[in-house]
């Protein structure tokens, strides 16, 4: 595809060159020759040219015309207007219904939808998800646009059109319908400049709007970060002055018995030498008394 596509670039220069050197019947012979050369779908820097302009007002305006329903229009705008326009050959005929399938599917829905969600770290936050949903068309409108005789036609125009690079998207056999991921652009007319411009506008204000919120929760974000190291210095902190008291208490104890330090922490945490010793002796008397009970018991018996 990449290097088809440097090889429209590259046939595209080559026509628009010719076309500032040529004029009359020459110009409107490149024209056909632009019309049918394969992979150029584009045609507003040849329709801007001046000599290409001056067809309008000549013998040769059925050619100009034609190529204006190319840049703009659709394979029913030239049926419509047959009677007066040059004949098409069958490459002129699936380029215009390669660009009528493209305005077909030129309103492919994009939704932008912002989920609020929370975390404990940052709060609330928005959840950006864009949904694209494909251009739908039904094979019934494309047989009747496009004026093709059976769905056979049809399908293989778009698979022809798919592999141009001239749309994506699938072929819904049981539905009965084409599903547009992706087309070109079309060429724009001057009027419809205002349109965008108005389009784009409102588009720079919804992202106004979305920078403003995400700076709001980076904002947010920030200042629960700051509290939490704040928090955390003093846990810090407060833990350092607990080591210090218990040390301190310890050094203070051990002085008054005159001992070490450690040592005495060790005294406190271990019991005395002798004190298991007595623990074990008295346990011991106390088994030898109840034998002793025992045997004196039977005795008197």
């Amino acid at each position: 595809m990449a290097t088809e596509g440097k090889v429209t670039g590259q046939s595209q220069e080559q026509f628009l060159l010719l076309a500032k050197a040529a004029r009359g019947a020459a110009l409107a012979s490149l024209i056909h020759q632009v019309l049918e050369a394969p992979g150029i779908y584009v045609f507003g820097e040849l329709l801007d040219m001046p000599a290409v302009r001056e067809l309008a007002d000549s013998e040769f305006s059925p050619v100009f015309r034609l190529l204006t329903i190319f840049a703009y229009g659709t394979y029913t705008d030239y049926l419509a207007e047959a009677a007066n326009l040059p004949p098409l050959t069958e490459a002129q005929k699936n380029k215009l219904r390669h660009l009528s399938v493209v305005t077909l599917a030129a309103k492919i829905k994009v939704v932008v939808l912002f989920f609020p969600l929370s975390s404990p770290s940052a709060g609330i936050y928005l959840m950006l998800v864009t949904i694209i949903f494909p251009q739908c068309i039904p094979y019934s409108v494309l047989l009747e646009q496009l004026q093709l005789k059976n769905v056979r036609q049809l399908e293989d125009l778009v698979i022809e059109a798919v592999y141009a690079d001239v749309l994506r998207g699938s072929l819904d056999q049981r539905n009965q319908r084409l599903e547009v991921d992706y087309s070109i652009g079309r060429d724009i007319r001057r009027e419809e400049l205002s349109t965008i411009t108005h389009t784009l506008q409102e588009w720079c204000q919804g992202c106004e709007v979305v920078l403003s919120g995400i700076e709001e929760q980076v904002s947010r974000a920030n200042q629960h970060k700051e509290q939490q190291l704040a928090l955390k210095q003093q846990i810090e902190s407060e833990v350092a002055n607990l080591k210090k008291t218990i040390k301190v208490t310890t050094a203070a104890a051990a002085a008054a018995t005159s001992q070490d330090p450690e040592q005495h922490l060790t005294e406190l945490r271990e019991p005395a030498p002798g004190t298991n010793q007595r623990q074990a002796s008295k346990k011991t008397s106390k088994a030898k008394g109840l034998r002793g009970s025992a045997k004196i018991w039977s005795k008197s018996n």
